[in-house]
């Protein structure tokens, strides 16, 4: 075919008077300049294993720590206490000189000395950063060792460190003990069940914990003393690659794009800042010039593993399990439009395409008339449906040939593009129903718009709207969502747009065209296809969405009530919840683990004796000041359990490892069987903003972001996820499912919405519900 022709560097032909070979300069120039570049990320990427490992020292220490040897010696004196005589009585050069042997011999003691020093800082900031006190102390009241501990932690952090600096220095995720875990589930369980139930419950857990739990606990450490981190693999692999269901909606979430502002209205153009930002961010990523992750407003380091598979990364289909594949570099992505696939380049002679060029090959992309192969337009459902479907017409129809090739180009790409003809995002008309529909297009699409194994999917809509979906077993949202903060802020702030909506720039006009991949889909495959898509489809019909900014108040106001935002919203949820279904619920928001190394997430149990107390008593038409002191209660217990989640005492996990020790050594565990067999029906996540610094927030207001959200974990619960955008507002995605009566996305956000009020009103009795007037008498009756 004529596209495939701008990949082969010559051609020959066989004549009677020999061979004519034929040399194509400017694919031979590719090819030169496509070497030069890959040699020059693996030199610099020795060059950041050499910094990174040496750290916190740097390379010239050595230099330093040779010089100081050296000097000392030259003044008579032996800072070895007698080993570099030794060393030079061992070496096994012996034509050198007698001053050559002395200055090789402190050469090689200064090595092994700055080696040692290394060890030693990095064992002493290992243990500085396993201190975890600090995050127990009562806000603005910092104890004096503490601030010892800052000190020396900022003295053995070094200078300048790259992102996976602090890789070596962080500590291991502890295993809790088996009786602290237990103890603390009981706890957690108590405002759930009956009398009845709870001792019940209680026989199981002291059964488990003085019998098998103990040989579970012996496996579980062994594990802890030789792998990184013990939780990590195992939930990678159990909870996100065994899974046999479709991952669409199931596991992948999604994040938006600015509310309510769009760059530009052009597709092609957003396309082409946007796509370049995400490279400009790659190449900083392959450099290791982004700064290591700390937790917010400290100088603590976070663990940065997952950073290393956001690009060329796939989740590969399998029959019984999954794995996620990651190739060392890309230099062009796969597009979709109109149900045709393409490959298009973003570098050319050796540099990344300006978006002005990115533009252009995107608009020939729109404007390619070329229908799609049979059996072609909707491919992508094979990654909607069931993974063993998928993974048996992956081995059957694209094992070989021109689908296999195609198949490769796809999934080795840096990431994935979908070009769609909607137009979304909040309209001109400020329709609620707008963000909702939004929400919905970037979770499932029409279910074969998406490439949903990709590490992550980039959609561009007609209107120059743009978002993101993210598949969720390489790594959890908060990395997405640094990137996507990069690209954003990137495209307004630093690449722009002409006065016509264009990129700037000018456009090479010897760009070769973007690539049409090609297939040759059997009848067999599409029928596979046609059943993927169906399954698909009814589980896209079934999920309903609300997204709704409350602009009422934010976190500011909360935090001049003195209490934790994240703590105030998940009271709001657990009030919200008891008003739509009348009871509580096994309620989860994800905490970080990212304190240690290889760290991912831990469950916070946020309904608790002292959230549901508050409630019934709010309920119950107590007076305000008991209900003042229950909320109080209720939200210091919320951050002692997140704070105990984040330092590695958490429940879930320890749970979840000792059940999957349990299944290896062939026990049943009625205990740990009834622990994972409780739906979670309140599913809560906050998408923390990790770099306010690149939005100017005071002069641009209006660039801010929707969040982003994900599908229903329980079939009768909800998933919301939530996010504080400056100072007053809060952005809500709610999701669940139109097959259970019981469950209604928009009723469930007027709930939340009224529950905001009321605690606000609680805790501040003078504030007024807008569009709602209080009488003297009423705010006199509160206070």
């Amino acid at each position: 075919m004529a596209e495939a022709h701008q990949a082969v560097a010559f051609q020959f032909t066989v004549t009677p008077d020999g061979i004519d070979l034929r040399l194509s300069h400017q694919a031979l120039s590719e090819i030169y300049l496509s070497g030069v570049r890959s040699w020059k990320k693996r030199i610099i990427r020795v060059k950041n294993r050499v910094i990174s490992g040496v750290y916190p020292a740097s390379p010239s220490s050595w230099l330093f720590v040779v010089i100081a040897i050296l000097a000392t010696m030259y003044t008579r004196s032996d800072p070895s206490m007698g080993l570099i005589a030794k060393i030079q009585e061992h070496l096994p050069v012996s034509q050198m000189s007698t001053q050559c042997q002395a200055v090789v011999s402190a050469v090689v003691f200064s090595t092994m000395l700055w080696l040692l020093l290394i060890f030693t800082m990095r064992l002493c900031l290992k243990q500085l950063l396993s201190y975890h006190r600090w995050m127990f102390e009562q806000h603005g009241k910092m104890s004096t060792t503490t601030k010892i501990w800052v000190a020396l932690v900022r003295i053995f952090s070094g200078r300048k460190p790259l992102l996976y600096s602090y890789q070596g220095s962080l500590p291991n995720l502890p295993v809790p003990a088996v009786k602290d875990t237990v103890k603390r589930y009981l706890e957690s369980v108590r405002p759930l069940v009956d009398d009845a139930e709870y001792e019940r419950t209680n026989k199981l857990a002291a059964e488990f914990e003085s019998s098998l739990g103990k040989r579970l606990q012996w496996y579980l450490k062994l594990k802890a003393l030789w792998a990184s981190n013990y939780v990590s693999d195992w939930w990678e692999e159990y909870v996100y690659l065994r899974g046999r269901s479709p991952i669409m909606v199931n596991s992948n979430y999604y994040g938006m794009d600015f509310q309510y502002v769009t760059p530009t209205p052009i597709q092609a153009a957003r396309a082409g800042n946007t796509i370049h930002a995400f490279f400009l961010y790659r190449r900083k990523l392959n450099k290791e010039e982004i700064k290591p992750s700390r937790v917010p407003g400290t100088v603590i380091p976070l663990c940065s593993a997952q950073c290393e598979r956001i690009y060329n990364t796939t989740r590969i289909p399998g029959e019984e399990t999954d794995s996620v594949q990651h190739w060392e570099d890309s230099d062009y992505i796969a597009v979709y439009h109109r149900g045709r696939y393409f490959r298009l380049r973003v570098y050319q002679a050796g540099r990344i395409l300006s978006p002005r060029e990115i533009e252009f090959q995107i608009q020939r992309i729109l404007d390619d008339p070329v229908p799609p192969a049979k059996g072609e337009a909707k491919l992508g459902a094979l990654t909607a449906g069931e993974r063993i479907a998928w993974a048996k017409a992956r081995r059957e129809y694209f094992s070989s040939g021109v689908n296999k090739r195609s198949l490769d180009c796809i999934e080795r790409a840096a990431f994935f593009v979908a070009l769609d003809d909607d137009e979304r995002g909040m309209m001109a008309d400020n329709s609620p129903e707008g963000l909702d529909r939004y929400a919905k297009s970037l979770l499932h699409g029409n279910c074969y718009d998406r490439w949903f194994d990709k590490s992550f999917t980039v959609v561009y809509y007609k209107n120059g709207k743009s978002g993101i979906n993210a598949e969720h077993s390489w790594a959890d949202a908060p990395v997405v969502a640094h990137v996507w903060e990069y690209v954003l802020a990137a495209d307004s702030f630093q690449l722009g747009y002409n006065e016509e909506g264009h990129c700037k720039g000018e456009v090479d006009s010897s760009l070769p065209p973007p690539q049409k991949l090609s297939w040759e889909i059997p009848s067999e495959c599409q029928e596979q296809i046609s059943r993927s898509l169906a399954v698909a489809q009814a589980l896209a019909d079934d999920v309903d969405f609300h997204v709704f900014s409350f602009r009422e108040f934010g976190k500011g106001k909360i935090k001049k009530c003195r209490v934790s935002p994240d703590a105030f919203v998940q009271m709001a949820l657990q009030l919200a919840y008891f008003r739509d279904r009348g009871t509580f619920c096994l309620t989860y928001e994800a905490s970080m683990t990212r304190l240690f190394r290889e760290g991912r997430t831990e469950t916070v149990r946020s309904c608790s004796s002292e959230s549901s107390a508050f409630v019934r008593a709010l309920e119950g038409g107590e007076p305000a000041d008991v209900c003042r002191r229950l909320f109080r209660a209720a939200s210091e217990k919320h951050q002692q359990l997140y704070r105990m989640a984040m330092t590695g005492a958490g429940i879930d996990r320890h749970l979840f490892c000792l059940y999957v020790v349990s299944k290896y050594l062939g026990v049943d565990s009625p205990f740990l069987k009834e622990v994972l067999s409780v739906p979670w029906r309140l599913s809560t996540s906050q998408t923390p903003v990790q770099q306010a610094e690149l939005f100017d927030l005071v002069n641009y207001p209006e660039y801010i972001s929707c969040g982003g959200g994900f599908g229903p974990v329980a079939d009768d619960g909800y998933g919301v996820s939530y996010m504080f955008l400056a100072e007053n507002m809060i952005n809500f995605h709610i999701s669940c499912k139109h097959s259970c009566s019981q469950t209604d996305a928009h009723v469930f956000g007027s709930k939340i919405r009224a529950a905001l009020h009321d605690l606000l009103h609680l805790l501040d009795p003078v504030y007024k519900e807008p569009n709602k007037e209080r009488s003297k008498a009423e705010v006199k009756k509160d206070k």
